[in-house]
């Protein structure tokens, strides 16, 4: 008789007030070193002054990052060398990303950022699902420089990157939307005077937030680590109600309402401590398991509120009501009355792509109409603010010539894409690119449609699995990868998510898409299946039913 098996130990998950601080992977060694921020004076004292090639590599991949730094890819080189080590994949340019905390923008930051971007990124220019914007092509040499002027104009970049709290979206039309539950930006703005202090420098990865007062819940809350959602309480009056645990990639998962009411005047607090649970109980040992979604699900979100409260907070949250879905569009495209009787207009261009000339453009644009805000928004998409009635047309007018179209397609308008293949080394496929083209087709082959489609229709492209165009929240997803040519060899694809989507006008909750085995499109087909598949949707559709109902209840014959 065999002895019994004595029970394996549970590997240290390198929670820090459970396992303790001893770094279990390089990554956590690193951090550990000396504060991450401190490469910035390196940058400005030695990396910028002996270029590329003096950059100590223990800086320039993990440390360089808090400062909103990622080399990027070489050109010209295919989804075949993903993979493959830095000296095979990356360039001596950088991407950098500026911060938008709440998309907040001024027209003279906006022209300050074009006149960056023109000087010293090739005049690239793209908007982000996060509110921020980033350069491509970017100097080493030139970065005080470009750090000086942001800082002359209040931006930086941050933090915008790294194992820290990532921007904060808000909602674009904080303050001034009609349907405003309560502003948040007192809070946002709080919360950007401690996001770089020391004791948030370390945690075990990313960190996302969203903090929207709007009715329209337009900061994408279902899928960020942490969220605060407008709502009316029936004693307390206006607030918020708590998410925790959202976040997409490769094990999507959506938030979880903690149950709570949380006032204005609360939301730094609760933030910092629901950040400093991370920092002390987030799993730092495998990074693929490092994200709050994964604390928030072993714990469930009963003990996880219990243990803010009693060992971070030291009060308890009173009970809340859930904030409804006020069946709105979150985009905020088109032209809209504020609560003073101006207007904002939100613009699309297309995928996010812009230019450092359009934004100063558009800088002057709005000032000699009367303005000087503008805002990004979490759709790649700008807002401009506080235009006069008499303004509006001649507004809309010079927003569309300047690529930002007040009144786009189904497809402009509900269509982002990630940075891909062009320049981001985890790419597989080329993505900006595809769905430009893409758009463009589609309003050519789908105009008999136009007046009979839904006025949105998402199409997300992403350019590797990491869902950072969220694909798995899409009417449409695209998670590109390479597929079998006919000639043996391979060719830049994608496997397709149908039927996913956050709440809106069309669904009461958020949704992630489905998966149909072997649904797989050819980069080069992409088109022609968009296509048979939106006219499949038309002729198939019941009565008022959205198209990520229909993907969801059809067999899988018909989504082919």
């Amino acid at each position: 008789m065999s002895a019994p098996t004595k029970p394996r130990s549970k590997k240290p998950e390198g929670q820090w007030l459970i396992d303790g601080s001893t770094p279990l992977n390089h990554d956590e060694e690193i951090k550990q070193e000396s504060p991450v921020l401190d490469v910035k004076q390196r940058v400005i004292d030695v990396y910028s002054k002996g270029g590329f090639d003096s950059i100590d590599r223990e800086d320039l991949y993990p440390r360089f990052k808090w400062l909103g730094l990622y080399t990027q890819r070489k050109q010209n080189l295919g989804g075949e060398f993903t993979g493959e080590d830095n000296s095979v994949l990356e360039d001596k340019y950088f991407m950098m990303r500026i911060r938008f905390d709440g998309g907040i923008c001024s027209t003279a930051q906006a022209r300050a950022v074009g006149e960056l971007s023109r000087d010293y990124a090739r005049s690239t220019v793209d908007l982000t699902d996060r509110q921020n914007i980033q350069f491509h092509w970017v100097r080493i040499e030139d970065v005080p420089a470009i750090w000086q002027k942001l800082e002359d104009n209040g931006l930086n970049t941050w933090d915008a990157c790294g194992d820290v709290p990532r921007v904060i979206l808000g909602s674009p039309v904080a303050g001034i939307a009609k349907d405003e539950i309560i502003d948040a930006t007192p809070a946002i703005r709080e919360i950007q005077q401690i996001v770089t202090d020391d004791e948030f420098q370390n945690l075990p990865r990313k960190f996302k937030t969203a903090i929207s007062g709007n009715a329209r819940q337009d900061v994408v809350h279902e899928i960020n680590d942490l969220a605060f959602i407008g709502v009316e309480h029936p004693e307390l009056g206006p607030g918020f109600e708590c998410y925790v645990g959202g976040g997409l990639s490769t094990n999507p998962m959506l938030a979880q309402s903690l149950g709570a009411f949380v006032t204005l005047e609360q939301v730094p607090d609760v933030w910092a401590n629901v950040v400093r649970i991370f920092r002390d109980y987030g799993y730092r040992r495998l990074r693929n398991r490092a994200r709050l979604k994964f604390l928030v699900k072993e714990w469930g979100v009963e003990k996880f509120r219990q243990i803010l409260e009693d060992d971070y907070l030291g009060y308890a949250l009173p009970d809340g009501p859930k904030a409804p879905n006020n069946l709105v569009d979150r985009d905020h495209i088109g032209v809209h009355e504020q609560k003073d009787g101006r207007f904002y207009i939100g613009a699309a261009p297309v995928v996010g792509r812009s230019s450092g000339t359009t934004l100063t453009a558009l800088a002057d644009l709005l000032e000699a109409h009367g303005s000087t805000r503008l805002r990004t928004t979490p759709h790649q998409k700008i807002v401009v603010l506080d235009v006069e009635r008499d303004r509006v047309d001649a507004v809309v007018a010079g927003l569309k010539e300047l690529g930002l179209d007040p009144e786009p397609s189904v497809f402009r308008r509900s269509t982002i894409a990630c940075t891909g293949l062009e320049f981001c080394k985890l790419a597989i496929v080329d993505t900006k690119d595809t769905a430009t083209a893409a758009i463009a087709q589609l309003e050519e082959r789908l105009a008999d449609l136009a007046d009979r489609l839904p006025e949105r229709l998402s199409l997300h492209v992403n350019g590797c699995p990491n869902s950072c165009a969220r694909i798995q929240t899409a009417d449409i997803g695209l998670k590109g990868q390479l597929l079998p040519d006919d000639d043996g060899g391979q060719t830049p694809g994608f496997q397709v998510h149908l039927g996913g989507g956050l709440a809106s006008v069309d669904r009461a909750e958020a949704g992630l898409g489905r998966s149909v085995r072997g649904l797989k499109v050819r980069a080069d087909g992409l088109v022609d299946y968009v296509e048979r598949l939106v006219r499949r949707y038309d002729e198939q559709r019941e009565p008022g039913e959205t198209f990520a109902r229909w993907a969801h209840r059809v067999d899988e014959e018909a989504l082919r």
